[in-house]
């Protein structure tokens, strides 16, 4: 879990640092082909090898990381135009959405829990945005789309990983979302500089050292401890957001982001208390 919060805390400073030498779109495209030469590498170096890639599922691969790179654009063009406290509060609001959604796509349970947990995270996001007290900015509707889009690739990879390996899904998202974006900067790419595409490439390798890091953190700690250690993100953003770029901490997102915290916090009590 060090080593994933790490990451995901240095993906926000390379993510703003290659910001300031590409547009989004590019970036996305840069760093598509950076992760698809390191998954590929890794699908080769691996036991199974290239058999992870083989699926009978790419259309809903295709719909998977559509919504992601619809939520990965969002995020990274929020990460250039709001504080990054603003922007990781209201990205914690993802596994909320999960919990809404997923009955209707995954028709699992709709518990009182689930619909206390959304509520909560949803008055949490209205104390961090304070709408009509101040005006609602793109960047944090930027943010609220990331969410929203990160949740509809989590129940997605839900039903992929039934029958997909962790590489194979890797391979798919970078191949994919490479072609997006390439469409999407027709008619040719622009040429990064040397240092902007070291940064991009230091986002597609911290990208994957966070997830799986995250991800071998639950193989070896139940969700109700390893999920609040992920919650350290925030204070720890704060942190770098004040240090490195003097953004103000604002008591609005101090209490919206407690309030999204422990709505994430009864979520997770009420799926323990159901496993039970």
């Amino acid at each position: 879990m060090a080593v994933a919060l790490a990451s995901f805390i240095a993906i926000a400073i390379a993510g703003r640092a290659a910001g300031q030498g590409v547009d989004t779109m590019h970036l996305l495209f840069y760093r598509s082909i950076a992760a698809l030469i390191f998954v590929t590498i890794l699908i080769a170096a691996s036991p199974s090898g290239m058999r992870q890639i083989a699926t009978r599922r790419l259309t809903l691969h295709a719909i998977r990381n559509a919504i992601h790179f619809i939520a990965q654009f969002s995020w990274f063009y929020a990460l250039m135009i709001i504080p990054l406290a603003q922007l990781f509060a209201v990205e914690f609001t993802a596994p909320l959405w999960v919990a809404v959604l997923a009955p209707i796509v995954l028709r699992e349970p709709l518990t009182a829990t689930r619909i206390v947990a959304a509520a909560a995270g949803f008055i949490g996001i209205l104390v961090i945005v304070r709408p009509g007290a101040v005006p609602v900015s793109a960047g944090t509707m930027l943010a609220l789309l990331a969410a929203l889009g990160f949740a509809g690739s989590m129940i997605a990879t839900k039903r992929l990983v039934a029958t997909e390996s962790i590489l194979g899904l890797l391979f798919h998202m970078s191949w994919m979302q490479m072609v997006m974006a390439g469409i999407a900067i027709l008619p040719g790419p622009e040429v990064p500089s040397l240092v902007t595409f070291q940064w991009i490439t230091a986002i597609a390798l911290l990208g994957l050292s966070a997830h799986f890091s995250l991800a071998r953190a639950f193989t070896h700690g139940d969700a109700i401890i390893v999920a609040p250690m992920d919650f350290l993100r925030l204070p720890l953003i704060m942190g770098v957001g004040f240090l490195i770029y003097s953004e103000p901490v604002e008591i609005s997102v101090l209490a919206g982001a407690a309030i999204v915290v422990a709505a994430n916090l009864i979520n997770l009590l009420g799926e323990r208390r159901k496993r039970d």
